[in-house]
Order: structure tokens, then sequence, then C-alpha cells
């Protein structure tokens, strides 16, 4: 339908990589869904499972883009640490009655714009089949938003 609204996705990209490879995704004019957000972080590693929750409460999902292969980070374990995070971030939402499959990980490097376009692509189509994220129903008892990663 057309009047439906593509699902929003906060993406965090490495600066090295992630990011870079959706700066060429730009400069080499390729299409891809205009409801992401991108957040530069200077690591994947850096990224913590409180920004994940907290951006899943604005959005439909979260894409996170490191270096290339975890070989290869430019903070030498950057991409484990994230890696292992987005694992239990997982196992988490699950437990949550979030799909999983809410949170992407992807190793994209500077070079690959075709690669971010088409995975921004397949996780906005991904996200239009799991249908709108209605977190204030995920857990009636939980009075401070998600698992109270709100710390205001």
């Amino acid at each position: 339908m057309e009047d439906e609204i593509e699902p929003r996705i906060i993406a965090f990209l490495c600066q090295w990589c992630g990011y870079q490879g959706a700066d060429m995704a730009g400069t080499s004019r390729l299409k891809y869904p205009p409801s992401i957000v991108s957040i530069q972080v200077p690591c994947s590693g850096r990224i913590k499972m409180a920004h994940v929750l907290e951006a899943l409460t604005k959005s439909e999902g979260v894409l996170i883009a490191g270096c290339h292969v975890p070989n290869d980070c430019h903070y030498v374990s950057g991409n484990f640490k994230c890696l292992k995070r987005v694992t239990l971030l997982k196992k988490l939402l699950e437990q949550m009655g979030v799909d999983p499959a809410r949170v992407r990980l992807e190793w994209i490097s500077a070079t690959e714009g075709k690669k971010f376009a088409r995975v921004v692509r397949g996780f906005t189509h991904e996200l239009e089949e799991l249908g709108p994220l209605n977190l204030d129903h995920t857990n009636p008892n939980d009075s401070n938003g998600l698992l109270g990663v709100n710390e205001k």
C-alpha cells in the first residue's frame, strides 16, 4: 500500500567503515529508504545495550554496522565486543517478547556502498513484515520504560 509509512531505523555506524559505506551509497546515488536515522560512533564496540534499547523506543528497528570483518576492526577488538553484546541483547529481547530480528548487526566496509543500500532495503522490508513495534505492551509491569533504561 502506498500510504504506509516505512519503518524508522536507527543506525549506529562505525566511523571507519559503516558510516563510510553509507557515505559511499549516498555519493553513488544508490537508492535505499530515507527512513533511516544514522548515528556515527567511533567504533561498534562502543555501543552499549542501553543505547540500542533506547533506540528501539524511538524506532521499529536498529541497525549496527561495524568494520568489514571482526579481525579488521580499527580498534582491534571492538567488533568482538559488539558481537557479544548484540548476541546477549537478542536473547534479552526474545525474553521480553520483542522479536530479536529488530536488531541487525552487519559488517560493512567503507567501499561497500552497494552492500549498505542492500542491507537497509532488506532490513526495511523485514521490519515492514514484522509490523509496528509497540513497546508499551511488551511488559505491563515495567513502569520505567524498556527495562528501566530511561535514565532520567
